[in-house]
């Protein structure tokens, strides 16, 4: 492996015990057991055509070497983006396609498909005979059709793409419409030396902003981003490109249902330094299909200082979409409450329509007494929208009459409680190509659910009456299988694509007729790719807390282990806290015990082969109720969650109590170092990518939409870095070096590292070179695993062997 010349102090930092020492910073790889299983090949992806006679079978990608990483990336506008070839420079792909024949279960090879295969954005052709899919080589990117009659694979672009922004490309009709490069435009050469300092200011005007990272900082940044940001629409019919409208930024564009316009958001000048793209002043129009100009509807300014509540939006119109159920009209939402959700008002939106090719003025469809949360079209008579709020976390479902704008409420739940969802309309392709709402015998919506219950996850699709909500129940997922709708293939037929899976079987596609009470039929048979987990036992344990809540997690226990006869094992506990505003609500249960066992990069189970107890999702719920906030009781209700975990362990023969350690990722890192803060329940941490001091995002984080100096006693008491003084508890910091999450700027890590050696605790911290918030690299990921399985080894396995030498705690258990 060829080294790269990484600044010596992004590598590994290390911190041994009485002494500061720099590790050797060549990769490892864990044992065997954890690099095989890190490595399995996936089961390819699937998508199946309407009517379900074919299939694709897409396979993933491997893991990106390092060298991959380190090529040059831009990181500008909130974009982090490739500039050899013109698109994003962190996003999966698929390496191989293939066609298989739902019927005769022939796969068929493609033919012409490009070399080293870098796949995305698959969609098939409204017709379905065919389908496209885009390529990121290293210096272009290139949009491909395959037809399916003959397996070939064709490049139809001339210019190379530009995928940076939105979408890639849409089909219109049996065209191509997508986004390609300028050619000829060149980019100004970066300036030996700035023509002056980068000022901001304001005047008297409250502008709060969220922590954004990868933002335009100077002048050259700007350049950066028109250059590559600039982009040219065409549409392409097979027999030549034609030009539509004039270069610009396009941040997104859509065709119209009849395929004779397309609605286009461009972004103007000036860029903000503050927020990234989506925030940038922006105009959105309508062109012909042929160019040329034909409507502007917004000319929106920049997002700087709109408001930021959970609650909130902006106060300029939004949400500008088509209406799947007419040829060319066009929907828009305005606030009518400044955008303020705080503020008492009778109605908080309004969805306005405005027809192209007929009266161009806006017209008010309805309006909406909580915040606008989305439309699925269905005729002229049939209509279903949505209406939610954070602040009371309701959710109402609504059914709209577009004809005479009658509004009837057909449902409504916290959005906290699981088991009283009663589903989500399925759709299906219309007479324009667009999905609607599927009305059996005109009436019937259907719904898909995931269908919690106190049993656990138990996947269903029902009827409801949409004129008198009577419901009716087609199927239901049942024990020992984990099922789940995954689209509908013939409605009035009771013909549906199911995904299936147990604890023992891997998951497959199926055909299934909910009307004929008959098995479904398999269409692929993917074999387990995790051989090194067979024989692993896997559970849905439930317990409880000492205030009464319910909680559960997922327990997996090594190959053979019998709590009967074998001694407790070391435990590693991995969880994030969710807020709740109920009790209730946070005591459901959530999952199912029939899924069958996935690993990723980032999950715990990979220890259950080294001889732990894994609980895997160990629910970690923050309750706030009678008009408190989640977050005022943040601290003792993390206790008792990891407290009544660690009993139940116990209690059940499976976990040593003495030999626990606790980990997460993001906010579950940052629920990890509090839990060593503030408690002696374990014996080590491991804390991936988090933030650790709140004062650092002061306008909010998570569910806290509390500033800083409104409640600057949560923000203290929540931050573990005003308590790292405590923190005695051997803990491993891990950070990408690239972290472009809002609030986890690498600085978070760094700082704790630095405040917890300076106290004498023991802790390590880890920079991954490249890395963003989530990690990718082979060599990097193999790394991570290394050092969670030394840090556990040594802390956790053989802590009677490896005590720290420090002060004793001095941290305090509620």
């Amino acid at each position: 492996m060829n080294k790269m010349r990484i600044p010596f102090f992004t590598l590994f930092i290390a911190v041994s015990i009485g002494a500061f020492a720099q590790d050797d910073a060549s990769y490892k790889t864990p044992p065997k057991d954890i690099t095989d299983l890190v490595l399995a090949k996936p089961t390819p992806s699937v998508s199946i055509d309407d009517k379900g006679e074919w299939m694709l079978l897409m396979e993933r990608s491997d893991f990106p070497t390092i060298e991959e990483l380190a090529q040059p990336e831009l990181r500008i506008a909130g974009l982090r983006m490739n500039p050899n070839n013109f698109s994003p420079s962190r996003s999966g792909s698929f390496s191989n396609l293939e066609i298989k024949n739902i019927k005769t279960g022939k796969v068929i090879e493609i033919d012409g498909l490009p070399k080293d295969l870098r796949a995305s954005s698959v969609q098939w052709s409204p017709d379905q005979s065919q389908f496209a899919f885009v390529h990121s080589g290293n210096t272009e990117v290139d949009l491909y059709v395959v037809n399916v009659k003959d397996a070939k694979a064709r490049k139809v672009n001339t210019n190379a793409l530009n995928t940076i922004l939105g979408s890639s490309y849409e089909w219109a009709g049996n065209a191509l419409v997508y986004k390609t490069i300028v050619p000829g435009k060149t980019l100004t050469a970066k300036p030996s030396a700035p023509s002056g300092p980068v000022a901001q200011e304001n005047i008297g005007k409250a502008a709060a902003s969220r922590t954004y990272q990868d933002l335009i900082k100077n002048t050259y940044d700007e350049a950066l981003f028109e250059f590559y940001g600039t982009s040219q629409i065409v549409r392409n019919d097979f027999t030549k490109e034609t030009v539509i409208g004039q270069p610009a930024i396009y941040r997104n564009f859509s065709v119209s249902p009849d395929k004779n316009y397309v609605l286009v958001t461009t972004v103007n000048k000036p860029f903000s330094y503050l927020v990234a793209v989506n925030g940038f002043p922006h105009s959105v129009s309508v062109i012909g299909i042929n160019g040329g100009t034909l409507k502007q509807l917004a000319n929106n300014p920049s997002g700087e200082g709109q408001p930021i509540g959970f609650d909130d939006v902006a106060v300029f119109p939004r949400n500008f979409d088509w209406r799947d159920d007419e040829p060319a009209t066009i929907t828009y939402v305005q606030a009518l409450d400044n955008g303020l959700g705080k503020k008492k008002v009778d109605f908080r939106d309004a969805v306005y329509a405005v027809t192209i090719n007929g009266d161009s003025q806006p017209k008010e469809l309805f309006k909406t007494k909580r915040r606008f949360a989305g439309v699925v079209w269905g005729n002229k008579d049939n209509a279903v929208f949505y209406e939610r709020m954070v602040a009371d976390r309701k959710i109402r479902m609504n059914r709209y009459n577009p004809t005479t704008g009658k509004i009837d409420s057909l449902f409504e739940r916290s959005s906290n409680d699981s088991y009283s969802d009663i589903g989500s309309p399925m759709t299906q392709k219309n007479s324009l190509g667009k999905q609607t709402l599927i009305l059996l015998n005109g009436k019937e919506l259907v719904l898909r659910s995931q269908g919690s219950s106190p049993e656990g996850d138990m996947p269903f699709i029902q009827t409801m009456d949409i004129n008198n909500g009577k419901k009716n129940m087609l199927w239901r997922s049942q024990a020992p299988y984990y099922e789940q709708v995954i689209d509908v293939i013939d409605p009035a037929s009771g013909v549906y694509l199911t995904s299936r899976e147990s604890q023992t079987e891997t998951p497959n596609y199926y055909i299934r007729n909910v009307k004929k009470k008959i098995a479904p039929i398999a269409i692929t048979d993917f074999k387990n790719p995790y051989a090194g987990l067979e024989g692993v036992k896997k559970e849905k344990i439930s317990y409880k807390r000492e205030d009464g809540i319910n909680l559960t997690g997922n327990l997996y226990t090594p190959k053979g282990f019998d709590p009967k006869k074998d001694k407790p094992l070391p435990v590693v506990m991995w969880a994030y806290p969710v807020e709740y505003k109920s009790a209730a609500d946070a005591a459901q249960v959530r999952g199912s015990k029939y899924t069958f066992t996935r690993i990723n990069y980032g999950s715990p189970i990979f220890w259950v082969t080294q001889g732990y107890a894994v609980l895997d999702a160990a629910e970690m719920p923050i309750v706030g109720e009678n008009g408190k906030e989640p977050n005022d009781n943040f601290i003792p209700q993390l206790y008792l969650n990891a407290h009544a975990a660690i009993q139940a362990l116990a209690n059940m023969g499976v976990g040593d109590s003495t030999r626990v350690a606790v980990g997460g990722h993001s906010y579950g890192a940052f629920m990890t170092a509090n839990l060593l803060a503030h408690t002696n329940l374990f014996k080590a941490g491991i804390a991936r990518s988090g933030a650790y001091n709140r004062t650092l995002t002061p306008f909010g984080f998570q569910a806290e939409e509390r500033t800083y100096w409104e409640a600057p006693e949560i923000y203290n008491q929540m931050s573990p870095f005003t308590y790292a003084n405590k923190i005695k508890t051997p803990i491993l910091l891990i950070h990408g070096e690239m972290d472009n999450n809002p609030g986890t700027f690498p600085i978070q890590s760094e700082r704790l590292y630095n405040a917890i050696k300076g106290h004498g605790g023991t802790v390590r911290y880890v920079v991954l070179p490249y890395e963003s918030h989530g990690y990718s690299a082979k060599e990097n990921i193999l790394h991570m695993l290394w050092e969670q399985n030394q840090w556990l080894e040594k802390w956790v396995k053989n802590a009677d062997k490896n005590k720290p030498v420090t002060a004793s705690s001095t941290s305090k258990e509620f």
